[in-house]
């Protein structure tokens, strides 16, 4: 009797300690139960759903409406960087060749490599062309000296920062420091700039005023990708540029890259 006891009480202990080992993923409508028909038809199409929104005009953002269950801080921390611009973009990947763990979503958005030639549709060249010519790990902030990306991970780390240079067709060399963590169900990865964007040495974007962010949840019908991006920039720099497209591209480039490191897994 007092084996079964043990043995009953070890299974508690280890059920309740180790949060999600028996838990299925949740269902999309278990984390955003109240979107209107329209918006979920484009998150679950192949380009996702996207919107845009400035501080002046008061922000609208996705990922925090009223009943939706995605860990606030998610969005709060672009919030708290104080953005005058917002995008967001939402959607799921349905044709995966098997299920995904949160360790495959870790090693699909380690291949920062995979970053490199990714095309968009420029406007100004009327054609598509990379938007990162180059794209590698670096040591360090201080030390920008390229590395390689690992091997696959066995081990899902809590959390985890690298750092990066992307070769912006229009900035130049970009610097980024990475932020890898475990939030909610899945993994968040943040990206915030350490060097100024510059456009013919004058800055566009100023040091760590750009973020973007993406949050990976393996669910029932797929994996869910919520994306969103901020910049704070001036006025008179946001009269001279397109920032909605500026910000809209790169995060579009960033989030296609770590849907198809998940399908090609």
């Amino acid at each position: 009797m007092r084996r079964k006891k043990t043995l009953l009480f070890i299974f508690i202990l280890f059920y309740f300690c180790v949060p999600n080992t028996f838990a299925q993923p949740r269902l999309f409508n278990d984390i955003f139960p109240l979107i209107n028909e329209s918006i979920r038809s484009h998150i679950f199409s192949n380009e996702g759903y996207v919107r845009s929104s400035q501080r002046s005009g008061g922000f609208v953002i996705f990922g925090n409406e009223q009943g939706n269950r995605l860990d606030p801080q998610i969005v709060n921390f672009v919030l708290n960087r104080n953005p005058g611009y917002i995008v967001e973009s939402v959607m799921i990947i349905q044709d995966t060749r098997r299920s995904t763990n949160l360790l495959d979503v870790y090693n699909a958005l380690s291949n920062v490599r995979g970053l490199k030639g990714r095309l968009y549709n420029s406007h100004t060249r009327n054609r598509a062309v990379p938007l990162f010519e180059e794209a590698t790990r670096i040591v360090s902030e201080k030390q920008t000296t390229a590395i390689p990306d690992p091997n696959p991970s066995q081990i899902l780390p809590e959390r985890e920062t690298i750092y990066i240079r992307l070769k912006d067709i229009n900035f130049g060399n970009t610097y980024y420091r990475g932020d890898i963590a475990l939030i909610q169900n899945g993994l968040r990865y943040t990206l915030l700039n350490f060097r100024n964007l510059n456009y013919l040495f004058v800055p566009v974007i100023k040091e760590e005023k750009f973020i973007a962010q993406l949050y990976v949840e393996p669910i029932r019908e797929g994996i869910l990708i919520y994306s969103i991006a901020g910049a704070d920039i001036s006025d008179f720099v946001a009269s001279k540029i397109d920032i909605d497209s500026a910000i809209s591209k790169r995060l579009a480039v960033i989030t296609a890259w770590a849907a198809d490191g998940l399908k090609n897994r």
